[in-house]
């Protein structure tokens, strides 16, 4: 310990997950004087191009999509601090049941031990203390979600590390609250376009029951960056709802990110307010 820095290492599927899941803590700990190191799987290619055109619309074009979020992706981390950005580079594979989970290349098709052995090599170059992820239903059923979790919890058994290992989640308790607030600001929480409901989560089956929950990390200090990093991501702004609310809006409601421990080496006490926890 002595002869590297704390370390905390986040495996996201896309530009702009890493704001909205982690953005707080990347802030936080980059803020405390930990390393902060943040793998991106895909390339986003299945997100909106300029405009707001959609995949599979006439003027998307993928290859500029993948570039252009790129660069918003290294702005949001330099918004967030982040020490070094990893990019694994699979193709974006889309929603579920979309034609592109299967396209060649796609992070979805990917075989997770192939996957799993280039993230093994990250955590063995940058021996994270504690690894954030998704877990096992990708936080709301993304394939490249899933994808990522999977070959997050596939490297770990490849390497003899233990770092404490968690897995993002959120309270039920808040999910009503956010079904208020999009109500508030114009969003459509009850009655969907029935052409997109398909592809919307559950929203009573996101997350955890509130005593499940293990961390709870007080983020709303850096509420302010956690949105800018969003804003970074501005081709995406259609949707990324929390950017209508505004800074201050957003830095109340969105002031604690929550998470499920589910390895750990130090024995800390549950529930706990710090990823750190038995580290420091």
């Amino acid at each position: 310990m002595a002869d590297r820095p704390l370390t905390l290492m986040a495996v996201h599927a896309h530009p702009d997950d890493e704001a909205t899941g982690t953005g707080g803590v990347l802030a936080r700990y980059a803020a405390e004087g930990i390393r902060t190191v943040l793998v991106t799987c895909t390339d986003g290619r299945c997100g909106d191009g300029p405009g707001g055109v959609k995949p599979g619309e006439s003027g998307h074009d993928p290859e500029a999509v993948a570039a252009m979020r790129r660069q918003e992706l290294e702005a949001s981390c330099e918004v967030l601090k982040v020490s070094h950005l990893e990019l694994l580079e699979y193709a974006d594979s889309g929603m579920m049941g979309w034609a592109s989970n299967d396209a060649p290349g796609s992070f979805w098709r990917t075989p997770v031990e192939e996957g799993a052995a280039r993230l093994a090599e990250l955590i063995r170059h940058y021996r994270p203390d504690v690894v954030v992820t998704y877990d096992e239903n990708g936080f709301y059923g993304h394939p490249d979600h899933i994808q990522a979790h999977r070959i997050t919890m596939a490297a770990l058994e490849l390497t003899d590390l233990t770092p404490k290992v968690y897995w993002t989640t959120a309270p039920r308790s808040a999910m009503q609250r956010f079904g208020e607030v999009m109500r508030e600001f114009g969003g459509d929480w009850e009655d969907p376009d029935p052409a997109e409901a398909a592809e919307m989560p559950d929203m009573s089956e996101i997350g955890l029951p509130d005593e499940e929950i293990t961390t709870w990390v007080d983020t709303t200090a850096f509420g302010g960056r956690k949105f800018d990093a969003l804003a970074a991501h501005a081709s995406q702004g259609e949707n990324i709802f929390f950017l209508k609310m505004g800074k201050e809006r957003f830095s109340e409601l969105m002031g604690v990110e929550t998470f499920l421990r589910v390895k750990d080496p130090t024995g800390a006490a549950l529930p706990e307010n710090d990823l750190f926890a038995g580290l420091r």
